[in-house]
């Protein structure tokens, strides 16, 4: 690190926004495959939240990489640099005093073990997306898992990469057969029981 690089200590805190939002802060991890759900559930509980008055913000994988990572790929390397990046700007948001939603395939354990690394315990929830590739695939929002089997996307997740599972997520949801609506109210339920939200 640059020696001349030096922490400014605020005088406003993360407990002063939470107090003045009457919430926690948290960043809410969604991973999975492509086509599990991750971006349409995370702006399904942000719209219930925000309803309810909470401060949210969802990264999106996409609209991410059209900015902060553009410059990335998809390689191995590129991808650990893109989730570390976001889990930087999760942190950021998360002391903000924001409730922050994140939205990337994130295939490898260690990347989100990086990731989880960088708050306090019961600051990142992992949640789990759990679709089969069959139901992905036959999902394909966006053409890629067709145009990836026709060799034209290397490195993709689920075909020509590997996606690892969580091991001990916060939440499971099993959105390859659950409703959006389901699986919102296991989440709503999971901030609620867990005191990140009255």
């Amino acid at each position: 690190m640059n020696q001349n690089v030096i922490w400014h200590e605020p005088t406003i805190f993360r407990a002063d926004r939470e107090k003045l939002n009457r919430h926690r802060s948290a960043i809410l991890w969604f991973t999975g495959l492509s086509g599990a759900g991750k971006s349409t559930l995370a702006h399904a509980v942000e719209d219930e939240l925000h309803s309810s008055g909470v401060r949210t913000f969802v990264l999106d994988g996409d609209n991410i990489r059209r900015g902060l990572c553009k410059d990335l790929g998809f390689s191995d390397a590129d991808r650990t640099e893109n989730i570390r990046r976001i889990g930087e700007v999760a942190k950021l948001m998360l002391n903000a005093g924001v409730l922050v939603m994140t939205a990337f395939i994130s295939p490898f354990q260690k990347d989100r073990a990086l990731a989880r690394s960088l708050v306090e315990q019961g600051d990142f929830v992992e949640i789990y997306c759990d679709a089969d590739l069959g139901v992905c695939e036959s999902r394909d929002p966006k053409g890629l898992y067709k145009k990836a089997r026709a060799g034209q996307i290397p490195e993709f997740t689920g075909i020509s990469s590997p996606y690892e599972a969580p091991e001990k997520p916060e939440l499971v949801l099993p959105t390859g057969v659950a409703s959006i609506d389901e699986c919102v109210a296991g989440i709503i339920d999971f901030l609620h029981k867990n005191k990140y939200m009255p």
